[in-house]
């Protein structure tokens, strides 16, 4: 079935840091854009980055543009993503999805917290 294990979360000081992954599996990786989401403390769920399935387009929310960067190995079902500069308000849960901006499947998995504080 499908599944995605998300990790490299953690307790950082603003301006560090971090670098996040997601291994998918029980699809077909190559197939599907790929996106980061976050869910913050009293807030809802909101849309990170995404990733064309080739990895030749990519789309950010205006808050972490220019700190953030998605990437993905295909050969590796893995998603990733390096996040710099990081401030308070980047503090979250972090999953990743399927579909392009989406969650394709209507699944998500147990995310990694991300924890900025100084």
């Amino acid at each position: 079935q499908v599944q995605f294990a998300e990790s490299g979360g953690g307790l950082v000081q603003p301006g560090g840091s971090l670098s996040l992954s997601c291994v998918a599996s029980g699809f077909t990786f190559s197939n599907y854009a790929m996106t980061w989401h976050r869910l913050a403390p009293g807030k809802e769920r909101e849309f990170v980055a995404t990733i064309t399935n080739t990895a030749s387009s990519t789309l950010y929310a205006e808050p972490v543009k220019g700190r953030f960067t998605i990437s993905r190995d295909n050969a590796k079902s893995t998603l990733y993503l390096q996040m710099n500069s990081l401030r308070l308000e980047d503090t979250g849960v972090y999953y990743c999805s399927a579909g392009f901006t989406t969650n394709y499947f209507s699944l998500w998995g147990q995310g990694t917290q991300v924890t900025v504080a100084s």
